[in-house]
C-alpha cells in the first residue's frame, strides 16, 4: 500500500515505512512554547530532572499577553527570559509577533516533525512539515530527550478543484470544510488538502488553512511541498529541492470533495466554529467590535484587504476596530506601504504583534452582551475574556466591511 502525506514524513523520520494506526517514536526537529505554556514546560522539565538535549531545537515566544498585563504575567516572562537566556535557547520576546507566524517565517522546513505548546502548531503542515500542538508535559519530555511518541494518524483526504470566486477567501474555504465535516469531524487525523485549486493558493492562504486543522479536530493539516512551497522557502532564506506528493493509490479513511467555484462568503456563528452560515443568513447583525489579526487572519494579504476597504471610509462611531499583525516582520511592511497610515486615519487602534484579543487576556476584552466580528479561529464562550460575550468570525473583508458600516454586511453586493 503507498502513502499518505503524514506517513511519507514519519517515515523519512523513522527510517522505516510506518502506516495509521503504528505506534512510533519520533526525533523531533523543533520545539515551540509560549508565554501560555512554557513556564508549566520548564517546571516539569526541572521536575524530571532533565537538560535541554538541544538548545538550537527549541524556540520559547512570548505573545499570548505582551506587553504583560499584570505582575503575574511579568514573573512569567521574566522566568521564560531566564530560561532561555540560561540554556542559549532562541527567545523571541515582547513585540515579535505570534508564535506560528514566527516559524513559519524563519524555522520550519518540509518532511520535519515540528512540536508545539499550543494547538495552533498545525499551521506548519502547511510546508510540509508534520506539526502537532501537544501537552506541556510531553513538550518538557521532548525538550529533554529530542523525541516524542503518537499514533501515526488516518488521513482525511479534502480535494478542493476550481478557483475561489471573488470575496471568497481561504477563510471561506476552511469555515466550509468545518461545517460540512463538523468539529469533531477530523478527530486524530492528518487533514491532507489536495486538487486544482492549490495552485490558486498563496502560502498565506495556506497558512489559514492548515492553522484551522484542529478546529475540526485534526492532528495536522498537511499540504504537498510543491513551487509554491519552494519559492516561498527561497524567498525566506531556505532554499530547498524537496518535493513532497502523497502516492497516487495511497489509503484515506474519508474524503471529501469540493467545487472551490460555488463556493461564498460565510460567517461562523456564536459558539462553535462549525456553526457556519452564507453571510447573506447573518447580514445586518450589529457588532460591538470588530478585531483583525491572529496567526489566522494577520498576515500581509489579510491587512491589505481591510485597508482597501478602509481607504477614505472612517470606522463606525459605535464600532471599535483593533487590528493586530501577526509578527514584527508584516507590522514593518504595513508600515512601509501605508497600510497602518490607512488604518489610524480611519479610525481604528493598532496593536503591537502578537495574540491580542484573541486569547481573551488584553487588549480588547468585550463587556457583557457586546458582539465581535473577528478574523481568528475560535469563537467558544469566553474566548475573548468575557462568557457573558458573542463571538463571530469571518474574513477580513467582511470584518472590515462590518467596522465601516456598523453590522454585518454581504460583500458580494
Amino acid at each position: 500500500m503507498s502513502l499518505t502525506l503524514a506517513e511519507k514524513i514519519l517515515s523519512s523520520k523513522t527510517g522505516s515505512r510506518v502506516e495509521a494506526g503504528d505506534i512510533i517514536v519520533t526525533s523531533v526537529d523543533l520545539i515551540m512554547a509560549h508565554d501560555g505554556t512554557a513556564p508549566i514546560a520548564i517546571n516539569q522539565l526541572k521536575e524530571l530532572g532533565l537538560n535541554v538535549f538541544d538548545p538550537s531545537k527549541i524556540i520559547l515566544v512570548l505573545d499570548h499577553a505582551t506587553p504583560s498585563p499584570k505582575e503575574t504575567v511579568s514573573n512569567l516572562h521574566k522566568m521564560i527570559r531566564e530560561f532561555a537566556w540560561k540554556n542559549n535557547i532562541k527567545l523571541y520576546d515582547v513585540g515579535c509577533g505570534v508564535c506560528h507566524q514566527i516559524l513559519v517565517e524563519n524555522h520550519v522546513n518540509p518532511l520535519t516533525v515540528v512540536l508545539g505548546a499550543d494547538s495552533h502548531t498545525c499551521t506548519h503542515g502547511a510546508l510540509g512539515a508534520f506539526a502537532t500542538g501537544m501537552g506541556s508535559t510531553d513538550i518538557a519530555v521532548a525538550m529533554g530527550y529530542g523525541q516524542t511518541w503518537l499514533k501515526v494518524p488516518h488521513t482525511y483526504k479534502i480535494k478542493i478543484d476550481g478557483k475561489l470566486p471573488p470575496h471568497v477567501y481561504s477563510k471561506d474555504l476552511i469555515l466550509t470544510i468545518i461545517k460540512k465535516i463538523t468539529a469533531s469531524g477530523a478527530t486524530y487525523m492528518s487533514m491532507e488538502f489536495q486538487g486544482s485549486t492549490l495552485k490558486h493558493l498563496t502560502m498565506e492562504d495556506r497558512f489559514t488553512i492548515a492553522n484551522m486543522a484542529i478546529e475540526a479536530g485534526g492532528k495536522t493539516g498537511l499540504f504537498p511541498v510543491d513551487e509554491t512551497t519552494i519559492k516561498y522557502l527561497a524567498n525566506t532564506g531556505r532554499s530547498t529541492n524537496i518535493r513532497l506528493e502523497p502516492d497516487p493509490d495511497a489509503y484515506y479513511q474519508k474524503e471529501l470533495e469540493l467545487d472551490a467555484t460555488q463556493l461564498q462568503p460565510v460567517v461562523a456563528a456564536p459558539d462553535q466554529v462549525d456553526n457556519v452560515h452564507p453571510v447573506s443568513e447573518l447580514e445586518g447583525q450589529e457588532v460591538n467590535q470588530v478585531f483583525i489579526g491572529t496567526c489566522t487572519n494577520g498576515r500581509l494579504s489579510d491587512l491589505q484587504t481591510a485597508a482597501r476597504i478602509l481607504k477614505g471610509n472612517k470606522v463606525n462611531s459605535r464600532v471599535r476596530l483593533i487590528i493586530q499583525p501577526s509578527s514584527a516582520k508584516i507590522y514593518l511592511q504595513a508600515l512601509k506601504t501605508g497600510l497602518i497610515e490607512t488604518f489610524i486615519e480611519a479610525g481604528a487602534t493598532v496593536n503591537p504583534p502578537g495574540c491580542g484579543p484573541c486569547i481573551g487576556r488584553h487588549l480588547g476584552i468585550l463587556a457583557d452582551g457586546e458582539i465581535c466580528l473577528s478574523t481568528q479561529n475560535r469563537n467558544f464562550k469566553g474566548r475573548m475574556g468575557n462568557p457573558n460575550s458573542k463571538i463571530y468570525l469571518s474574513n477580513p473583508e467582511i470584518a472590515a466591511l462590518a467596522a465601516v458600516k456598523g453590522y454585518i454586511t454581504n460583500p458580494t453586493k
